[in-house]
């Protein structure tokens, strides 16, 4: 290895010279964001533009609280995108049991049909899903949001890949000792797809947290709103406190940034699970 290194010194500053400018790119954006958090939106659009944090952050968190209840909204949007990393992680684990372990008769077919959900614009459904929560009366309500997205396509596939990768006799071993179809779920097939689970957990969560479009449509009253679509209602006609919505912003990224962290061993790990081929 030293010897390879030796031999193409110049293979090695090229590369960490493309990670050091890959890295800056990702960086500074979120820089920015920190930086325009602390100062009032004259100041973020002086030219030059600030690039040292400012005295500002207290009064835009202030903006926040007091237009939009920004304390509540960050409640909405934990409990909401945590029921429903439970529920559809849930769903897509069991559909994806099922899928890679019974043998029935238009099975191949019916996932399919499922992944055609991969390809199709979400954009087409919002007319039909609307209409459906109309006539259950759940607009303005939380199981709007959370329920239509539960059996999301590629949830499933990915838990669908991993468990295929389950050695078959384990599972007929586990039959063989008594075990039920659900207790086998739960003691068998789960255990070994921990990382698996990690990395749909993240993507679940992930997925609700900064979803716009659906919540913008459903929810119609301010002490329901997501941060996303809080965020969104702070842009006005006339003016528009930046300072505030970057500040908004730079909270919305903490919780995303706690999760990933506290699952980012599992996740490279389960994806690559779920590559793994029938």
């Amino acid at each position: 290895m030293t010897a390879a290194r030796t031999r193409h010194p110049g293979r090695s500053i090229l590369l960490t010279s493309g990670l050091a400018i890959a890295l800056a790119a990702v960086a500074v954006p979120f820089y920015w964001l920190a930086v325009g958090a602390t100062h009032s939106s004259q100041d973020i659009f002086d030219s030059p533009p600030p690039l040292l944090p400012g005295g500002h952050l207290g009064k835009n968190l202030a903006t926040l609280q007091e237009t939009a209840d920004f304390g509540r909204v960050v409640l909405n949007s934990l409990g909401i995108a945590s029921v429903y990393t439970l529920l559809a992680g849930a769903v897509c684990t069991l559909a994806g049991y099922g899928f890679a372990t019974y043998r029935f008769r238009g099975r191949e077919a019916l996932f399919g049909l499922l992944m055609l959900g991969l390809v199709v614009p979400a954009q087409i459904t919002l007319v039909p899903l609307f209409k459906m929560m109309a006539e259950l009366h759940w607009l303005n309500t939380y199981q709007a949001v959370i329920a239509p997205n539960l059996a999301l396509p590629f949830g499933i596939f990915l838990m669908r890949q991993s468990m295929a990768a389950l050695p078959k006799e384990l599972l007929d071993s586990g039959r063989m000792d008594g075990c039920g179809e659900f207790r086998l779920f739960l003691r068998v097939a789960l255990p070994p797809l921990r990382p698996a689970l990690a990395a749909l957990a993240l993507f679940l969560f992930l997925y609700q947290w900064n979803d716009f479009i659906w919540p913008l449509i459903v929810l119609r009253d301010d002490s329901t709103f997501t941060i996303p679509v809080a965020l969104a209602s702070l842009q006005g006609l006339d003016e528009t406190d930046y300072g505030a919505i970057l500040a908004g912003t730079a909270i919305a990224a903490v919780p995303m940034a706690i999760v990933f962290l506290a699952l980012q061993r599992h996740f490279v790990s389960g994806l690559l699970a779920g590559a793994v081929k029938e």
